[in-house]
């Protein structure tokens, strides 16, 4: 579970993060990484109703907050990430969830 420290909560951050952030996308989800002045690791998720019911996106949910507190050792301080899940994502195997995003996350923080 991430804390409440290494989640984005407001809109703005949302917002500011997809819109200003570098994007790249996997088969299962597109991954939006901005950098910030301060020390905080944040995270957020968009997982929108064509994903499938509201169980489906929670599962959907956890499974990525699970994938995130995997990554947070290893990321930069000063850095917010928001996923946006696509349809078909439930039907990934964990690992493949957690090499994809870790992935594509790797690559865009580096770059």
């Amino acid at each position: 579970m991430l804390a409440r420290a290494n989640r984005i909560v407001r809109a703005d951050d949302y917002r500011n993060t997809v819109r200003r952030g570098r994007k790249s996308a996997t088969a299962h989800s597109v991954v939006y990484v901005r950098r910030r002045d301060d020390d905080a690791i944040r995270f957020g998720f968009i997982v929108a109703k064509t994903v499938g019911n509201a169980v489906v996106r929670n599962t959907v949910r956890r499974r990525l907050k699970g994938v995130c507190h995997e990554l947070l050792p290893g990321m930069p301080a000063g850095t917010d990430i928001v996923i946006r899940s696509l349809p078909g994502s439930i039907d990934v195997s964990w690992s493949t969830l957690l090499k994809d995003i870790s992935g594509v996350v790797d690559k865009v923080v580096k770059a």
